[in-house]
């Protein structure tokens, strides 16, 4: 009985945490950014435009530089995502997205270290890959020496 009690007060905390992430101004930020992203016609038509272009180069992937169109799209998606990125709306929700991504690796980090230093976090959003191979066994998997 005492497990399923502390099973239950863990569960609580991990609730009230997940309200106060819901409830910060980072996230705040972030849900405004992102409305504001919805809204605005021109980013979404770059958005639209970008992935539109992502499906040709999908495409020519296929078949690398032997793709009579290689070139063109190659030039064209990279022209395509820098003017979507460039947009002010658009770098605006990409930073927030970042800000949130932040907290959690923090929140995580704190929770994982609180139990044991040894307990390995992601951050940046990023998968394990102390080994370089990315497994996140830290080589013992066998894959890097």
């Amino acid at each position: 009985m005492l497990a399923t009690m502390e099973i239950v007060d863990v569960l609580d905390y991990s609730e009230s945490i997940g309200k106060m992430v819901m409830e910060s101004e980072v996230m705040q930020n972030y849900q405004q950014a992102k409305q504001d992203l919805e809204s605005d016609a021109d980013a979404q038509k770059l958005i639209r435009d970008f992935n539109n272009m992502k499906e040709q180069y999908e495409d020519v992937q296929r078949f690398g530089r032997y793709h009579p169109d290689y070139n063109n799209i190659m030039k064209s998606v990279r022209g395509v995502k820098r003017e979507m990125d460039m947009h002010e709306t658009v770098a605006h929700y990409k930073k927030a997205e970042r800000e949130v991504q932040k907290l959690l690796d923090e929140i995580s980090q704190s929770v994982a270290f609180s139990v044991s230093e040894q307990i390995k976090v992601p951050r940046n959003g990023m998968v394990f890959t102390d080994s370089g191979c990315g497994c996140g066994s830290g080589g013992g998997c066998g894959c890097a020496s």
